[in-house]
């Protein structure tokens, strides 16, 4: 069970442009992301309700900032992570939280 936000905070990008994101970087290839087709990986945990949970990585506070430097930039803020540096710009980044935000 996972602990869930208190407050929520706002978004900078956009959830639409994330979830064609996600597709285009195979997310769905380790994580099962409700909402994304084919979406099935079993690798990384599933990310249904991470909008709600306290932690990202079980390092990091889950705000929009912190959510949007993990998925840019994983082996910077946890060098053992199986969680591959994929590119994401940092724009990307941010419409990919906006989505995963949306997933309560």
């Amino acid at each position: 069970m996972f602990a869930a936000r208190s407050s929520p905070t706002p978004m900078s990008g956009d959830p639409q442009r994330g979830a064609a994101a996600i597709a285009r970087y195979g997310c769905g290839s380790c994580h099962a992301i409700a909402g994304i087709t084919g979406a099935r990986g079993k690798v990384g945990p599933p990310l249904t309700g991470i909008g709600s949970r306290l932690y990202v990585a079980g390092l990091l506070q889950n705000t929009p900032d912190n959510l949007a430097r993990w998925i840019e930039h994983p082996t910077a803020v946890n060098p053992k992570t199986v969680m591959p540096d994929l590119g994401v710009k940092p724009e990307e980044a941010s419409d990919i939280a906006a989505y995963l935000d949306s997933l309560q």
